[in-house]
């Protein structure tokens, strides 16, 4: 068997195990799809469950994994002879996973990351950590962003994503692996838009929740949600994104998805927060990371560097220090000075 018809997913929650499994559905020829995908768990007990019984029912009950999927708690025993390596950890924990990865991953070995989160210390975007971390070429870097809730992917309901990679042979190789019957991807150039794209969109999220779990209605939601795609964009512009990939599925796809879903972490942890919860109890509540907490101050400081104004991303940012009351937050999320809804606004 060949590197390439072997891929690794490192971290078996919700996504992860997800994203094994459409891997393990894809239609592509021979060659071009995976003929043996092996999932990396901290957990020995969600390792076992899913070699032996080929279900995760913890993140992802009553959903049956392809014959092709096993699972391990050895880092090394995963990325070896791997071709392809897809990162699906919590944002803050790549830089150690990858420093475990790094002598044991193949040198021609594609790495893909599925986080939508920044590094807390650094401000630093996936593609970077990865770049850094691993001595990474961008034709061996990958990111796949769009609105992918792991559950309704899991039961096979119909999707689309993108997989962006500054290589074009690169993008369409992660693409096939993927290509599936119900799960239809989509390639593009611009990594730094959907990477934007896939963080951004958990603090609007929050903000969207919070808004749920004080009982706001419709049209808070869907102002919130409308201006953080404005503020989603200016970001990514400032970065070096394209304005495209905003209204494409890695901005508003993802965001709507994010923002509307009962599925969602970010929203459900900002339902949490409008409820009364403490930040601490949202998170203590959640099964798994929402990344909008954890990223929202990378978010704001890489922001105030670039000179670009998010309002409603600094009004979560101060809700999740500790330094503004959430009964406060509605009258704050859209206050700007008044001004045209056009260009740069």
């Amino acid at each position: 068997m060949s590197r390439a018809e072997r891929v690794a997913v490192l971290g078996a929650g919700s996504w992860g195990t997800a994203f094994a499994t459409v891997l393990g559905q894809s239609t592509a020829p021979v060659g071009a799809r995976a003929e043996q995908i092996v999932l990396w768990s901290r957990r020995p007990e969600v390792a076992e469950s899913v070699t032996t019984r080929h279900e995760n029912p913890e993140y992802l009950p009553d959903v049956e994994l392809p014959s092709h999927v096993s699972a391990t708690t050895s880092l090394e025993e995963a990325v070896r002879e791997s071709g392809v390596v897809v990162v699906a950890v919590p944002a803050q924990t790549v830089r150690a996973t990858l420093a475990r990865v790094r002598d044991h991953l193949a040198p021609d070995a594609v790495v893909v990351s599925l986080v939508k989160g920044l590094e807390r210390e650094t401000d630093a975007r996936m593609s970077e950590v990865c770049a850094g971390e691993l001595d990474l070429a961008e034709d061996r870097f990958a990111v796949v962003s769009g609105p992918n809730l792991a559950l309704e992917i899991a039961r096979g309901e119909p999707t689309a994503t993108v997989v962006a990679s500054r290589s074009n042979a690169t993008a369409e190789r992660v693409a096939a692996l993927m290509a599936g019957r119900t799960f239809r991807p989509y390639t593009n150039h611009d990594v730094v838009g959907v990477e934007v794209g896939g963080v951004v969109k958990n603090v609007i999220a929050l903000a969207v929740g919070i808004c749920d779990g004080q009982g706001l209605g419709d049209n808070s939601k869907a102002s919130v949600i409308t201006r953080g795609l404005a503020e989603t964009t200016r970001l990514a512009i400032a970065l070096g994104g394209e304005a495209e990939t905003m209204a494409g599925l890695a901005g508003l796809g993802d965001l709507v998805a994010t923002c509307a879903s009962p599925l969602s972490r970010n929203r459900s942890a900002g339902r949490l927060i409008g409820t009364g919860l403490t930040v601490d109890e949202a998170v203590a509540a959640m099964k798994q990371t929402a990344e909008g907490i954890k990223s929202v101050s990378a978010v704001v400081h890489l922001a105030r560097q670039h000179g670009v104004e998010m309002p409603i991303c600094e009004a979560i940012n101060a809700v999740v220090n500790g330094e503004l009351e959430v009964s406060t937050l509605a009258e704050l999320l859209l206050s700007r000075n008044l001004k045209s809804e056009g260009r740069r606004a």
